[in-house]
């Protein structure tokens, strides 16, 4: 069935709707990082900047240790996306291929544990960390992160190795290859799409999560970005809006060069898994 002109130029509307509505925090963001004080002052404010400064980004340095944070969040991110991945792929794969009531209640639990606050977990786990000796460590840190971030992990690469057929293992078991090298050899490249997806989803919830900082790290050599973010919001609550939003503006970068990196790696494994299928 064909959509008609007038359908599909609807589409295209909807379409080119959503992606402004996406966009719009984003672009006013940028503009806001720009402006300087007296155009951010303005009653009448516009979306390109009339007087373009980089006084916002000096400032913005000057004032906090931007630099030391984002490595402290890049830091935790990365580790606890890879260890995540490590963790979720290989238990994925068990209860993707033996579905037993074991892995059942496994699910069971991922989409449970989905539905629980932060704040009801927090002074457990605090209590928990201080008990292990992990409170103010970065360490500390990854270790909420990744088991915050396994359960959805988990969820996620079930679902892409189910998507894998079962028969293609069959038939290299049948033409000689071990179960270790049906995994490598088969399994694993096209899963590559699903592994990258998922070590995208973990690095971003790490990168930009908030919560478990504030309450788990208390030096602020070892704060990370979105808490030293919060210091640019004055004890009366005003903001001083140029270095935040220029601020904000760079720690919104590493997540966009994440994905630009990755999307090429998951484009290119659904390609080769199309041609391997």
């Amino acid at each position: 069935m064909r959509t008609s002109a007038s359908g599909r130029a609807g589409q295209y509307a909807a379409l080119l709707a959503y992606l402004v509505f996406l966009a719009f925090p984003f672009l006013w963001l940028v503009s806001t990082a720009f402006k300087s004080p007296r155009e951010l002052g303005s009653l009448h404010p516009t979306w390109i900047p009339r007087d373009p400064t980089l006084d916002n980004f000096r400032q913005a340095f000057d004032e906090q240790p931007l630099l030391r944070a984002a490595g402290n969040s890049l830091l935790a991110a990365l580790t606890a996306a890879v260890i995540a991945v490590m963790i979720a792929t290989p238990l994925a794969y068990v209860m993707a291929r033996h579905r037993t009531r074991l892995a059942n209640a496994a699910t069971g639990w991922v989409v449970v544990s989905q539905a629980f606050p932060l704040v009801l977990v927090i002074i457990p786990l605090f209590l928990v960390l201080k008990n292990l000796r992990l409170v103010n460590s970065l360490a500390g840190l990854v270790l909420v992160y990744v088991v915050w971030a396994l359960p959805f992990a988990l969820w996620m690469l079930v679902g892409y190795v189910r998507a894998v057929p079962a028969e293609l293992e069959e038939a290299a078991a049948v033409d000689g290859a071990g179960r270790l090298r049906t995994l490598v050899s088969v399994t694993a490249p096209l899963l590559a799409p699903g592994i990258a997806a998922t070590a995208l989803f973990a690095f971003i919830t790490a990168w930009n999560e908030f919560f478990f900082a504030l309450v788990l790290l208390k030096t602020a050599e070892k704060q990370t970005l979105p808490v030293v973010l919060t210091h640019f919001i004055g004890a009366e609550g005003v903001a001083d809006l140029g270095p935040l939003a220029a601020a904000a503006f760079l720690a919104t970068l590493p997540s966009l060069v994440v994905f630009a990196i990755i999307q090429r790696r998951i484009t290119g494994g659904l390609v080769a898994g199309a041609v391997k299928s």
